[in-house]
Parts: structure tokens; C-alpha cells; sequence
């Protein structure tokens, strides 16, 4: 070969090995980048050129699929009842992308997950159209319904969360106001105004907020059960019954104020039991001052607080600060000053002393489905803590019950269950100066099982202020809960 046949040889040679190397580059190294860039729109198309696997709920789908008029996408996520569901599911849109299960399941639920590779292999080779797969939730159909009615019917703000409490399983996650994600799946000019409506910019209520998981409270006097397993697991009482050292009034150390107790209640040197049943800010407010910072909030932490929950849908971390003196800790210990927390770790408060004082992983996937139904994953339940001893939680319970048999909590009684709770009403804005917030948690015991815990709050802005009371406006939805799980487990 003479030399300019040779150099041109070693040319083309060059350029074809630079054409593999880039082939290579493409397909190997850039190609997770390229498949999730928002501007290819082959992939947007691939996406939804088939139908959707669909998010169950006691065996039957809580959502579907409709063929498109228009475009280029040829189906668009349906849901069914999508505003009592849509804190569970999220909503997948051809506009605005996914949020909640949709996004975290979406292999799954496109059929694209590494797991459905074979199956897919043998129906491309077949010539069978590729079919998306299932995620099974936990819920109880009859217990979310019971929450958003209940929500929906009190009106204002609010969210419910209930859990079982031996395994852990999310029985009701309601968030109102709510959102229909249907009217947000598509494409088309009646999707945008929709979109433009849920804007939080657009519209105060902030209906796409997921208040169960996302949205922290105070939890007034909701959080003084915490406070009582802190004083039962430090020694500081050994009963409920034993009369506490608290005088009335209380100042708080270091401070000249006087901490208040709501009416004239028997406060003074009241025991574990009359404390919670009345809701005696003096004996629990000392209860965290005497026990001090890093104790509470080592009794806080057992519980969940400071921790994001992955359901797998994120839960906001709770807030109980590591940096307090005596009189703002008493003040935490009662739920105010910086003490917050969603209503799903509210009810994983009570769903551990339910269970015994073991507190469960809380968890809203059962299992994950094949198109063909065979199960790809199934969820274990999981032990997070041991927020209280066996014996100690019994005493809790006892306290709870008093609550609900003789106290505050009298709106949650369930003939032929035992009931536990305690009521809460939170102060919200500065110097109180905006309607508080009313809370109520609880668990039920049938027999020697407890099959529920649940925690509601409620923010009405426009209610009476003396009307707002954790008994009187969240303990009757607690209550609907409840029964509807017992119901259903009849």
C-alpha cells in the first residue's frame, strides 16, 4: 500500500473508532441521563404509550387509565374518588411530572423497573404490548373514607393519620383541603388552569399540601403522653396514681411567670392520672423541668421526633430542640414553644403505647405486583423503637383511658372497645393571637388487640375560638375512624 492509501486508511480507521467510542459513550455511560432529560420527549412518549399499573387499596384500584383525544401521549392517569386519595397517591400528569407514590413507584407502575427486564424481554419477542405493574397499599378503604368525610364535614384545615399498631401498616393518611389529581393528569388548556388554580400562589388553601405527612404542629397537650412516658421511664413517678410534686401556681425556673392551667382544675399535686385527665399544664410543664433537656429529649427521639419517616413517601421531621433551659422545656413538655409535629408522628405516639410501648416503622406499600399479579416485594414489618417498657406502657394506657372514660376525651368513647386518648388544643400565631389548633390522639382495643391508632388535627380559622377544643371538634373523627377499622375487621 503506498503512503497516501495508507494515511488514509489510518483516517477512516480513526474516525470509525471515534464514532464507537462515541456510540458507546451514548448508549453506557450517558444513557440514565439522556432517558430522565425533561426535553426528550421520545421517552415522555414511550411513557405513556401504554397503560399504567394501578395503586390498590383492599384489592381493588384506587386509580386507571384513559386513552387521550390529542397529542402525542396516548394515555393519562385516572383516579377514582382522586381528592380522598390523593395524600396516599400523589398524581402523575403529562404537564407536571409526579409527586408521592406515582414518582417513588413509577418503575413499577410504567413497567420499566429492572425487575420486570425478563418479562418485558418475552413480550417484546411475543409481540405483547409492555403492561405496567401494581403497588398494593396498606389502607383501609372504609377508614380513609371515614377521615375525609369527617375532615370534609368540619371543614377549615386538618389531617388525619392512622396507623396499626402491631404492625406498623398506614390504615388513613387524609390531608383537606384536597385536590382531584385527575384534573391535573393530561395535557390539554383545562389541565393548566387546574394546575394554576392548586398554585398555593394562586390559592391560600394550599390544597396539593399533604398536611398528614408534610405540615408540622404544635401539639399541645397531645405531647404531655410523651412527657408522662418520660417521667415513668426515668423513675421520676412509678405509677399513675402517685401524687406528683407540683404546687399551684407554678413559676417557671429562672423566670418570674406563673405557667397557666386552663380553668379551675385540680392541679396541685395532682397524680399522672388526674394530670391527664385534666390536662394540667402545671404537672407536666414541671414534669419536663425537673427531668430537663437531654432527658426529654432523649424520650422525644424514642418516639420519632427529629427524624424524617420514608413511608416510602417522606414524612417532615418532628422538632423538639436539644438547646433548652428549665422553663422552655417545660414549655416543650406541654407542646408549645418549639415542639412540632405532623399528625403521622402524633400517631405513632399512641399507636406505641397501644402496642406495648413498641413502636413500629410506619410503612404504606404492602407489596409490589408483576403485571401477571406475582409479588416482586413484599413489606416486612419492622421495630423502630422501644419508646416505653412493657409495664410502663400499661400504665400510659390506663391514663389514656381515664382521659376518654372521664375526661376530655369523652367524644372518642366506642361501645364494646376500649378507647384511649388525649385531647390537645395548641396555641397558633404570636401571643396566641390567631384560633388554635385542636387535636386528638387515640388508639382503640378490641379485646387483648389494639388494630388502631389514630391522630387528628384540626385548624379552623374561622370556628368561635371557645369552641375549639381537641374533644369537641377532633375527637368525634378519631372516633369514625376507629369504628370503621373495627368494623371492618369483624
Amino acid at each position: 500500500m503506498n503512503k497516501p492509501l495508507r494515511r488514509i486508511a489510518i483516517f477512516c480507521g480513526l474516525l470509525v473508532l471515534a464514532l464507537l467510542i462515541r456510540d458507546n459513550w451514548l448508549q453506557y455511560v450517558k444513557a440514565d441521563s439522556l432517558k430522565e432529560d425533561p426535553d426528550n420527549r421520545r421517552v415522555l412518549i414511550a411513557r405513556y404509550a401504554t397503560p399504567r399499573g394501578d395503586i390498590i387499596v383492599d384489592g381493588k384500584a384506587i386509580t386507571g387509565h384513559a386513552e387521550t383525544t390529542s397529542g402525542d401521549f396516548k394515555y393519562k392517569r385516572t383516579y377514582k374518588d382522586g381528592a380522598m386519595w390523593a395524600p396516599v397517591t400523589g398524581f402523575v400528569s403529562q404537564s407536571y411530572g409526579a409527586n408521592q407514590l406515582e414518582s417513588i413507584e413509577d418503575g413499577i407502575l410504567t413497567g420499566n423497573d429492572d425487575r420486570l427486564f425478563f418479562r418485558n424481554t418475552l413480550d417484546m419477542l411475543t409481540g405483547k404490548a409492555k403492561e405496567g405493574g401494581n403497588v398494593v397499599t396498606t389502607l383501609n378503604a372504609a377508614a380513609q373514607k371515614a377521615a375525609y368525610d369527617g375532615l370534609k364535614k368540619q371543614g377549615g384545615k386538618g389531617a388525619v393519620a392512622a396507623i396499626e399498631p402491631s404492625t406498623g401498616k398506614i390504615l388513613a393518611l387524609s390531608s383537606y383541603p384536597s385536590y382531584d389529581p385527575s384534573t391535573i393528569a393530561g395535557g390539554s388548556d383545562s389541565d393548566a388552569e387546574a394546575w394554576k388554580k392548586l398554585d398555593k400562589k394562586n390559592n391560600p388553601d394550599d390544597p396539593m399540601l399533604n398536611r398528614a405527612l408534610r405540615e408540622v404542629y404544635p401539639p399541645g397537650s397531645t405531647f404531655k403522653v410523651v412527657t408522662a412516658a418520660a417521667a415513668l421511664e426515668n423513675g421520676l413517678y412509678t405509677s399513675a396514681d402517685e401524687k406528683t410534686d407540683t404546687p399551684l401556681p407554678w413559676t417557671m425556673p429562672g423566670t418570674t411567670t406563673q405557667l397557666k392551667n386552663e380553668g379551675n382544675i385540680p392541679c396541685k399535686n395532682a397524680t399522672l392520672r388526674v394530670a391527664l385527665q385534666y390536662s394540667c399544664n402545671t404537672v407536666y410543664g414541671k414534669i419536663g423541668s425537673d427531668l430537663g433537656n437531654e432527658k426529654m429529649l432523649a424520650e422525644a427521639k424514642k418516639f420519632g421526633f427529629t427524624d424524617e419517616q420514608f413511608t416510602p413517601v417522606r414524612s417532615s421531621a418532628p422538632v423538639f430542640s436539644d438547646d433548652m433551659n428549665q422553663s422552655q422545656t417545660a414549655l416543650s413538655s406541654i407542646g408549645q414553644y418549639n415542639t412540632a409535629a405532623t399528625p403521622l408522628q402524633m400517631a405513632m405516639v399512641a399507636s406505641a403505647v397501644a402496642n406495648n410501648g413498641t413502636l413500629m416503622k410506619p410503612y404504606m406499600v404492602d407489596s409490589l405486583q408483576a403485571p401477571n399479579l406475582d409479588t416482586l416485594e413484599k413489606t416486612e414489618p419492622e421495630k423502630m423503637s422501644e419508646p416505653l417498657s412493657a409495664e410502663n406502657a400499661q400504665i400510659l394506657q390506663s391514663m389514656m383511658e381515664t382521659v376518654v372514660k372521664d375526661g376530655t376525651g369523652k367524644n372518642a368513647q366506642i361501645s364494646g372497645a376500649t378507647v384511649g386518648g388525649k385531647t390537645g388544643t395548641a396555641q397558633q400565631g404570636e401571643n396566641n393571637s390567631k384560633n388554635p389548633y385542636a387535636w386528638f390522639i387515640s388508639y382503640a382495643k378490641v379485646g387483648d388487640s389494639a388494630p388502631v391508632a389514630v391522630a387528628v388535627v384540626i385548624q379552623d380559622d374561622d370556628a368561635v375560638r371557645e369552641n375549639i377544643s381537641g374533644g369537641g371538634l377532633a375527637a368525634p373523627i378519631a372516633k369514625s375512624v376507629m369504628e370503621a377499622v373495627i368494623d371492618s375487621k369483624k
